[in-house]
Formats: structure tokens, C-alpha cells, sequence
């Protein structure tokens, strides 16, 4: 058997979606303990899970990049391994004493969750304490939803965790290489307009949002057209940790400061439009803490009425033609053909985009929702799949919205470009039959030939899934789950301060109407 050695004992920080020096409480909390070990183990079977992608580990690989450059600043390099977590503190606990583990909390997907309860199991074995520190407005084992947004904003408020200013070089340990894609079985994944990682890039795109960009955020969210400019664009930064949530309100809340002291007549949209944000950093936490309460969000209905409300095994010529932008209607092929070059897309185009998956062709949305989580670059497990079940209507608390993917069209994107962009064997097509392709009198030299009919009517296949799901909602049994359902999950009704003040208005404990569904967008 081989005895640790006599050297200091480890402060081991176990970067996971946190992949940043500043404002982190685990890295400063063990730096002050002790010599630290920073450390990134690269996971090859949660690589290969059914919602992960090329294009995540293309950025968080830019990420982690950029944290080696950080901690080699500081004089400890960042150690990389691939494997099991468990497997590789073995390894360093058989010539090395392991004083603690530090890590943030996450809220990631069932993989993880199942991780974490076999690292915890590891350091009750080997008497190793594990310190995990909030990262965000998410709390773990809340009890109440009651006075979740006063604590979130007391949370944002604080100091953030300075850096270290150095780290004591560690002897005995190889740095590691991050491994490329095929190293850890990820499936090649072209993305070629990908935002990239790292946190200069999330600093600039902060930046830029705050003076630049964000003013017309408010009204331009809503349509593919305006909204990859307008919007953030920090939501992969928040679901890699690049940036971390109280950095970017605390900037937030610096540069409305700074607007209620500009001169009259000289703030534009501005104060509207971080109002608007603000909230929408309140709705990210929001969100990730239904599943954080509720980690079988993932693959369980939330209200449990809607279990045989689908067929468990999709139409698989349906998912194919959602999937690759061939539904034969317009607006939504874009959207997907956008979303699949780019890694993103704005909310409200998301919410009908699954919508459409789920009422329209009514599958099933496991499979969708696993579709789209790949295709996101910023795919934040606690966001997406309450976010899947409430667009399927499966929550049992929100309103049904069944999305017209034609009106859609008309409305999000009025003169076609975004459309004509994303479908170009659409060029013949008149303008005004853009979205209904079908109704041109010469439809028969374009469809069946370069573009699909539509695999559905759209009007007669939305009643008939209203009707389905409203079916379900009848009676006092339903009424019952559902009111559970609410007390857990709910939102409580507050208003949003946006200075940074810890102090604010006492909540109505009423429920929050069901927000526009560009609300939770960042």
C-alpha cells in the first residue's frame, strides 16, 4: 500500500460550469486553507450523453483554455484529466493527502446529479469534507418558493470573490491536456456560426450589451431578425461559468445607476430595456430551481395526468423532418436551420419550435427536447427542460400556448428575409405566399420537388391538441396535483429591483401570470 506523503495537505477545486478565476468563492475559500489543486476532470461518458454536443464541448474547450492561461498566471497550473471524478481523486489519494474538495453547486442534468451522489459517496468513504458553494439564485434544499426573489437579490448584492493573487506551485503533478472532441466520443458537429468561449469573449459581449447593443432589447427579443444582435448573448457564458450570474447583475445594476444620473432626453430606451434584463436574470435562476427541486423534470412529466397523453415512441418520419428543417412550413425551418448553424436562437422562437414538436406533431417530448439541447450552445439543463414540459403543456400550472408557426412568420419575420435566408429553395415563391407556400397558384413547381409539403395542417392539428390537452385538466383530482404542482414550483409575485439594493418591497405571495414567452430570455 502506498502512504500519502508528508507534504501540505490538498485543497482540491474541482472546476465543473465554472470555468473562471473571479468571483470564486470555492477557488478563494480553499486558497486560503492551503496549496490548491485545480482541477478539471473531462467526463467522456457525460460527453456522451443524448443532450450533449460537439458545439458545448467546443466552448467550454475554449473555456477551459482560457482558465489554464488564468491559473498558470497564478503559479499553479490548471491539472486536467479524463475519466471518472472518483477514479482520478483515487488516483491522487494514493500518493497525496486530500484536505477537502471544493466545488460550486450544479444543477446540471440527471447524469450529473448521479455523479455528484457518487463523489459525495467517495468523500464520506475516504473522510474527505466537500464544501459546495452557490453559484447562483438556485438554492439547494429550499423548503419554500416564499420570499425566493428577496433572497435571490440579497445573494446578486454581495462582494464577489476576488482571485487569488497567487497559488503555490504544486510538485508531483503533470498539467494534462484537454482532449479534442474525438478523444472523448463527441460526434463531429458542425456549428460554423458558434459564439466562442472563453471569458474575454463573455466580458465583451457584456460590455457591449450594456453600452452598445442592448437598448432596443425590449422590443427586438421577440423576432429572429433583431434579436441575435439585441439580445445579451451571454446565456453560454452563464451555463459555462465563464461569467458568473452576480458579475453580471452587479454590472447591470452599475450601468442603470449610471442612466438615473445622465442628463434628460439622454437615455434613449435604455432604463426600459435592463428593467427588461433584470427580470430576465431573476427568470434564469427561476427556472433552473424547478429542476433543482425536481430533477425528474428531465424525463418525467411534471404533472403526472400527461403520462399516456402521447405515444411513447415518436413518429419518427415526423421527428426527421422537424429535425432537419423539412416540415414543409416555412418559418419553422428556418428557425431550425438557424439554430442548427448558429447554436442559437431567441426565446420565443425556441418556445415554438417545441411547441410545434409537441402540439403539432404531437411526439412525445423527450426526443425533441434532446434534439434541441444538442443544438444548443448554451443548453443550461435547469432552463431546459422545465422550459420543454411547459411548451408541451405537460406542467399542469401553465397555460397551453400553441404557437400559428404561420402567423409566426408573418409577424416575426414581415418581409421574409429571415426565411428566404434560411430556405433559399423557397426563391420562387412570392413574398405574400411566403408562409403558406402551398396556397401559390404554382406551388407545384417548387413542392415535392425542392421543398416539402407541409407533413401536417397546421390549424386542424393544433385544435385537435388543444382539445387533447385540455381534456386532461377536468376535475378535482387534476385540480389537486396541479395545486401541489403550483405551491412547489410557482413563482411568487415581486417587483424586480434594479439598483443592487438589498432592501425591497415585501412580495405578494400570488402567483405570477404565466409571463410572454420571450420572458426568460438573456
Amino acid at each position: 500500500m502506498i502512504m500519502p506523503n508528508r507534504e501540505p495537505a490538498l485543497q482540491i477545486v474541482w472546476f465543473k460550469r465554472d470555468l473562471r478565476i473571479e468571483d470564486h468563492r470555492p477557488l478563494a475559500k480553499a486558497a486560503a486553507r492551503g496549496p490548491v489543486l485545480p482541477l478539471a476532470v473531462i467526463e467522456p461518458e457525460l460527453w456522451q450523453q443524448a443532450d450533449m454536443s460537439g458545439r458545448q464541448w467546443a466552448f467550454a474547450a475554449e473555456c477551459l483554455y482560457e482558465l489554464q492561461e488564468s491559473l498558470a498566471a497564478l503559479g499553479q497550473p490548471l491539472i486536467v484529466r479524463t475519466g471518472r471524478i472518483t477514479e482520478v481523486l483515487d488516483e491522487i489519494a494514493r500518493v497525496h493527502t486530500i484536505a477537502a474538495l471544493w466545488s460550486h453547486e450544479e444543477t446540471g442534468n440527471l447524469w450529473t446529479f448521479e455523479r455528484d451522489k457518487q463523489v459525495d459517496t467517495w468523500c464520506r468513504a475516504a473522510g474527505v469534507p466537500w464544501y459546495q458553494e452557490r453559484q447562483s439564485g438556485v438554492i439547494r434544499r429550499l423548503k419554500s418558493r416564499d420570499g425566493w426573489a428577496r433572497r435571490w437579490d440579497s445573494f446578486m448584492a454581495e462582494a464577489a470573490a476576488a482571485a487569488p493573487a497567487l497559488l503555490q506551485p504544486l510538485s508531483g503533478f503533470e498539467p494534462g491536456d484537454i482532449p479534442s472532441a474525438g478523444e472523448i466520443g463527441v460526434t463531429p458537429d458542425v456549428c460554423p456560426a458558434r459564439q466562442n468561449g472563453g471569458r474575454r469573449n463573455g466580458l465583451e459581449r457584456l460590455d457591449s450589451f450594456l453600452h452598445d447593443r442592448g437598448e432596443p432589447y425590449r422590443t427586438a427579443m421577440s423576432s429572429p431578425l433583431t434579436a441575435f444582435q439585441a439580445c445579451s448573448r451571454l446565456s453560454p457564458h452563464l451555463a459555462w461559468g465563464s461569467l458568473s450570474p452576480r458579475e453580471i447583475a452587479q454590472a447591470t445594476w452599475a450601468r442603470q445607476r449610471a442612466l438615473k444620473t445622465a442628463p434628460k432626453g439622454t437615455t434613449g430606451s435604455w432604463r426600459g430595456a435592463l428593467s427588461s434584463f433584470t427580470g430576465r436574470l431573476h427568470w434564469h435562476c427561476h427556472f433552473m430551481q424547478k429542476l433543482e427541486d425536481e430533477p425528474d423534470l428531465e424525463v418525467t412529466n411534471l404533472h403526472r395526468a400527461y403520462d399516456e397523453l402521447r405515444p411513447k415512441e415518436p413518429d419518427t418520419a415526423r421527428l426527421a423532418a422537424w429535425q432537419k428543417g423539412e416540415t414543409g412550413l416555412p418559418f419553422v425551418d428556418a428557425c431550425m436551420r438557424a439554430l442548427a448553424a448558429s447554436g442559437w436562437m431567441n426565446f420565443r422562437m425556441r418556445a415554438m419550435l417545441m411547441a410545434v414538436a409537441s402540439q403539432h406533431l404531437w411526439l412525445d417530448w423527450r426526443k425533441p427536447g434532446e434534439h434541441l439541447a444538442r443544438l444548443f450552445t448554451d443548453y443550461e439543463p435547469g432552463i431546459h427542460w422545465p422550459q420543454v414540459q411547459m411548451q408541451s403543456g405537460t406542467t399542469g400550472i401553465n397555460t397551453v400556448r400553441i404557437y400559428n408557426p404561420v402567423k409566426q412568420g408573418h409577424d416575426q419575420d414581415p418581409d421574409g428575409s429571415f426565411t428566404r435566408r434560411w430556405l433559399p429553395e423557397l426563391a420562387e415563391i412570392p413574398d405574400v405566399a411566403l408562409q403558406e407556400p402551398w396556397k401559390w397558384d404554382g406551388a407545384d413547381r417548387v413542392l415535392g420537388k425542392h421543398y416539402p409539403f407541409p407533413i401536417i395542417d397546421h390549424l386542424s392539428a393544433a385544435k385537435e391538441a388543444r382539445q387533447k390537452v385540455w381534456a386532461l385538466r377536468r376535475g378535482p383530482a387534476f385540480r389537486e396535483a396541479a395545486d401541489k404542482i403550483q405551491n412547489k414550483h410557482g413563482s411568487r409575485k415581486s417587483g424586480i429591483p434594479n439598483t443592487g439594493r438589498k432592501s425591497r418591497k415585501k412580495e405578494d405571495p400570488a402567483q405570477l401570470s404565466l409571463l410572454p414567452s420571450e420572458e426568460s430570455q438573456i
